[in-house]
C-alpha cells in the first residue's frame, strides 16, 4: 500500500525510492519516499485514521482504509509509522519494525529438517 500510494502521488516523471535500513541490532527503518504533493503538516497523524481523506486526495480513488490497515498491520507487529515530507517535497513514510540479531549462520535451511 505505501509502494502503491507512492506510486499514485508522484508525477509521470516522479521518483519513487524505497530504503531497508537497520537501526540498531534490533530494529530496521523501512521508508517510502516519493516525488509527490506530499501531505500538509496538518494532515500527517490524521492520515492513519479510518476514512479520513485530506481535501487534495478526495477527487483521487481510494475509501481512506489503506493507510489505517497499514498501521494496524505495523503496530500489531510492535512497530512504528509517521508521515513525513521527503527531500524533493513529496510524502516520506517511516515505518520501524523489531526483528531479532542475525545469527550469522547463513539461512534457517538446516532448522527445517528433523531431528535423527
Amino acid at each position: 500500500n505505501l509502494m502503491d500510494n507512492a506510486a499514485k502521488w508522484s508525477p509521470e516523471n516522479g521518483t519513487v525510492r524505497v530504503r531497508l535500513t537497520p537501526l540498531s541490532e534490533v530494529v530496521a527503518e523501512f521508508t517510502v519516499a516519493d516525488s509527490g504533493p506530499g501531505i500538509p503538516k496538518e494532515d500527517r497523524d490524521k492520515v492513519f485514521e479510518r476514512f479520513y481523506r485530506s481535501i487534495q486526495s478526495r477527487s483521487m480513488p481510494g475509501s481512506g482504509l489503506g493507510l489505517a490497515i497499514v498501521k494496524s498491520v505495523i503496530v500489531r507487529h510492535g512497530g512504528t509509522i509517521t508521515a513525513d515530507e521527503s527531500d524533493d517535497g513529496g510524502a516520506l513514510m517511516r515505518v520501524t519494525l523489531p526483528g531479532s540479531p542475525h545469527s550469522g549462520k547463513g539461512d534457517d535451511s538446516d532448522s527445517a529438517q528433523e531431528p535423527s
